[in-house]
């Protein structure tokens, strides 16, 4: 299959930009991929291109497939022209969409374009709602509407990597929505686990239990009731160290946070992790990892994911995304979620503070439940977000899409424009045809 796949890569500093690296070289034995990105970039698999190249490519010899790798955030914006243009098989690292469209538009001074799009994606929410956001009152209420329905529509196929939030954007939407799989992270040896013990520890090993926090270390990550639940269970478990590995962003002050707390010779903060290498061996190297998300765009955490191929005991928030999974309750410390034994332990929101203490101190001084739930959280990578499984399902969901039609929808002008007014306009003067434009 000829394929045109539509993602940030890596240099890119984001989880999706990794795992569309991945996936190409995966891939491309198979197929005849070419990447589109914003920039060009390298990939084994695959022939990295400017998306500026991909309308002459496809009008030479046309794609058989469009994939897209779509997230909220700004290394997505390229894409969205593409998107309602020539619809594919578009997969949805996050099922919420409005921080990076709304800051795509309004940035650009396009709101009457945000607006639009605003009414037509939320057709049953007053469209004064969208003043809100022109007049900069953004951020958390973005999360009440997640601005995803055109995108889902206008798409061959769309995809998203929990089943629960796929039951629920079909209900919603009325749209066949699927499960893909997605896989990040490597299992880790027992030989790597020890280096990693060493180096994170010290030569003289630490005695006391190690939590860390890894990807980017934002307020959302809920970094500051983290370091309050940590503080309080100091006096439990005087020898316990919190490892911060990643970057957190200019809106919030880790380090001050830290230090604000008396915290500062108790906490480590390694700044931005590099190579996929120094973030296995960071995880690899902590006894217990905190994966929580309040509020949440939907997404599957990719730094848990990571921990559980490393396997390790895990606290998460009890979000949709994960409900399918099984876990346990520390209030009750009873198993909630899916079939199977729990891989990590859930924290209700509307109880974190008392259940994220809870938690921390039951898995900082229980050895045994630490190993159990390590235990049967690599066994659930290895079955639900292997490398091979991701790939499998990109296999199945890339023909099924490839067999599909265009889905006829009333789009707004702006979104289903192809500019050919504006060429036409311009090489008026010389006598030349406008090009044709395959949407196929």
């Amino acid at each position: 299959m000829r394929v045109a796949w539509f993602s940030p890569l890596p240099p890119v500093r984001s989880g999706i930009a990794t795992c569309s690296a991945q996936l190409v070289d995966a891939l491309g034995p198979r197929h005849e991929i070419d990447v589109f990105g914003d920039e060009p970039a390298a990939v084994a698999g695959g022939r990295a291109r400017s998306a500026h190249e991909f309308l002459q490519r496809h009008r030479q010899r046309p794609y058989d497939l469009t994939v897209y790798q779509v997230g909220n955030s700004s290394h997505h914006d390229y894409l969205w022209p593409y998107l309602f243009r020539f619809p594919g098989l578009t997969v949805l690292h996050d099922a919420h969409l409005h921080h990076a469209r709304a800051a795509a538009l309004l940035r650009t001074k396009r709101a009457a374009d945000y607006r639009i799009e605003f009414a037509a994606n939320h057709p049953q929410t007053p469209p004064d709602a969208a003043e809100l956001a022109v007049a900069g009152f953004d951020s958390h209420l973005y999360y009440m509407w997640p601005m995803t329905r055109l995108v889902v529509e206008r798409a061959r196929l769309a995809a998203v990597h929990s089943r629960p939030v796929a039951d629920d954007l079909r209900d919603a939407l009325g749209v066949a929505v699927e499960h893909i799989r997605l896989s990040q992270g490597t299992l880790v040896s027992p030989q790597r686990e020890r280096a990693a013990r060493q180096r994170v520890r010290g030569q003289r090993e630490t005695p006391g239990i190690i939590f860390g926090c890894f990807g980017g270390l934002t307020p959302e990550k809920r970094l500051p009731q983290i370091l309050e639940a940590f503080a309080a269970i100091l006096p439990y478990h005087p020898d316990a160290r919190l490892l911060l590995g990643g970057a957190s962003p200019a809106h919030y002050d880790l380090v001050a946070d830290v230090r604000a707390r008396g915290l500062a010779d108790r906490v480590a903060i390694t700044g931005y992790l590099e190579t996929d290498d120094e973030l296995t061996d960071c995880i690899a190297g902590v006894d217990v990892t905190l994966n929580l998300r309040w509020p949440s765009a939907r997404e599957t955490s990719g730094p848990w994911l990571r921990s559980l191929a490393a396997g390790k005991p895990s606290i998460i928030t009890d979000l949709l995304q994960t409900v399918d999974v099984p876990t346990l309750d520390p209030r009750t410390w009873r198993r909630n979620g899916g079939p199977g034994d729990p891989v990590a332990v859930a924290i209700d929101i509307v109880d974190e503070a008392h259940s994220l203490r809870l938690a921390m101190r039951r898995l900082a001084a229980d050895a045994e439940l630490r190993t159990t739930l390590g235990e049967t959280a690599r066994r659930h990578w290895m079955t639900h977000h292997s490398p091979e499984a991701m790939a499998g399902d990109y296999e199945r969901l890339m023909a099924a899409a490839r067999s599909r039609p265009a889905p006829a929808l009333a789009l707004p002008r702006h979104l289903a424009d192809d500019g050919s007014g504006l060429l036409e306009r311009l090489i008026a003067p010389f006598g030349l045809p406008a090009p044709l434009v395959q949407t196929r």
